[in-house]
């Protein structure tokens, strides 16, 4: 299961703030600080079989890698986030303008997928085009990765900007997450942010 806190940031520049945020950097695993550009690409079929079953497929390139994703069952309390997720890695490459619903398929979720499917075709349904900056933190109990993300949703319907900061809880406990997270929204002023790039997206398309 994912868990993370979400955080709509309002100015790039605070952004920046966020990411050399002292305190941060205090706790932070050496070595742990990442930046690279991504593009995400999330399927749909015609007739939207899968946003009418909650189900969410996406393939993204990170950097070379290509990771394809499900994510179903998604709920949200304000800043707080928890959904179920399958991961695969494609190893290296771009995005596949019609991937094989089949590489889910020896898990639960993937069966299940496959059988809404039946012979429908997948077709992209939005873009996302994003520059992650990642760093680890360990508290000694919990480790978490804080993400610091700018871009875009881009989609047939017109485009929205992405500027927010994530946490996702790694292992420990969830509490230490949700402290870090008030911290942070006290100090740069931030809104907790209730919209996934994907929910955005949709609301773009006039889906939700």
């Amino acid at each position: 299961m994912e868990i993370e806190l979400k955080y709509a940031i309002g100015d790039p520049a605070v952004a920046d703030r966020i990411w050399e945020d002292k305190d941060i950097s205090d706790i932070e695993e050496k070595n742990s600080r990442r930046q690279e550009e991504q593009k995400a690409v999330y399927f749909d079929t015609e007739d939207w079989i899968l946003l009418k079953n909650d189900i969410a497929f996406r393939i993204r390139k990170e950097g070379q890698k290509i990771v394809a994703a499900l994510k179903w069952n998604g709920r949200s309390s304000g800043a707080l986030h928890t959904r179920e997720e399958l991961n695969i890695n494609l190893g290296e490459g771009e995005c596949p303008e019609r991937p094989d619903p089949a590489i889910f398929g020896e898990s639960e979720i993937g069966r299940e997928l496959l059988d809404l499917l039946q012979d429908q075709e997948l077709k992209s349904i939005m873009k996302v085009y994003v520059s992650r900056r990642t760093v680890r933190v360990d508290t000694g109990k919990s480790i978490f990765e804080l993400a610091v993300d700018t871009g875009k949703v881009v989609t047939d319907s017109g485009n929205c900007p992405v500027c927010e900061a994530e946490i996702e809880l790694y292992s420990g406990d969830q509490e230490e997450m949700l402290e870090l997270g008030e911290k942070l929204q006290e100090k740069y002023d931030l809104k907790p942010e209730k919209s996934t790039k994907f929910s955005k997206g949709l609301a773009l398309l006039g889906k939700i």
